[in-house]
């Protein structure tokens, strides 16, 4: 990577595990409205000796925004980081618009990237008449005015009474307005449907059974479209399985790697 490259990687935020051995290496892509910590639970029930790359979108967490980014140039900050740390060869695993991502990926880079998961994600999330009024309310009177009625699709009803839930609204209310604006928008305009059966990586497509933002019958439509990929729904939990089950996150995973 030449010098040039690397100085655009400083407004990407990353963290970086390196494998140990023969050990696989994982990259996580998060959601709309959330950081890398959203992996916490995941990442604390893998083995020692995994790699993994964590690292927040642009316009999210510790990143920095950048005009008018899509899920193409989102994708080049996660190829960036693979180039700049010699990763050669990845499970990615990406929630919500960090499906949307690893799906790319999983075309850019079918040769280092044998296994992917899709969690809480589709080829096409939404609609103009969805994300364009929410852009809205975000840039007219930020992101705490809709709060409410994006945690209440996040979770599995009765989480809201749980001690770390104002945690996840803290993080989601925090996220810089614009940064979450830009990347509505970049949701709003992908439609990767037709890429579907293109992708060869060993695949597995988790959702979460409550999940009222990417319904379990729309990930379920996009599984049907992947060859040879498996579906699970996991009770208990909405948009975030990651959060409110990650033994059983942890355990599709491994299973998946083994």
């Amino acid at each position: 990577m030449s010098v040039e490259e690397f100085g655009a990687l400083q407004g990407v935020h990353y963290g970086y595990r390196p494998a140990q051995g023969e050990a696989p290496v994982l990259v996580f892509a998060n959601s709309l409205g959330t950081d890398l910590r959203v992996w916490d639970r995941v990442c604390a029930r893998l083995p020692a000796d995994w790699g993994i790359l964590r690292h927040d979108k642009r316009g999210h967490g510790l990143s920095v925004a950048r005009t008018s980014p899509s899920i193409e140039t989102m994708a080049d900050d996660v190829e960036m980081l693979l180039d700049h740390l010699e990763i050669t060869r990845f499970a990615g695993v990406g929630l919500s618009v960090g499906g949307l991502i690893m799906q790319r990926l999983t075309l850019r880079r079918a040769q280092a990237m044998p296994h992917l998961v899709l969690a809480d994600t589709a080829a096409r999330i939404g609609s103009p008449e969805l994300w364009n009024p929410r852009i809205a309310a975000v840039l007219d009177n930020g992101i705490a005015s809709i709060s409410d009625a994006i945690l209440s699709r996040w979770f599995a009803p009765g989480y809201a009474t749980t001690p770390d839930f104002q945690m996840w609204r803290m993080m989601l209310e925090r996220t810089p307005a614009q940064g979450y604006a830009d990347v509505c928008a970049a949701i709003r305009d992908a439609d990767y449907t037709a890429d579907l059966s293109r992708i060869r990586a060993k695949t597995l497509v988790v959702v979460g059974r409550d999940d009222a933002s990417t319904p379990p019958a729309l990930v379920r439509a996009m599984a049907e479209q992947i060859a040879g990929a498996q579906f699970v729904e996991i009770a208990d939990a909405g948009h975030l399985p990651c959060v409110e089950q990650p033994d059983r996150f942890v355990a599709l995973l491994t299973q998946l790697l083994a």
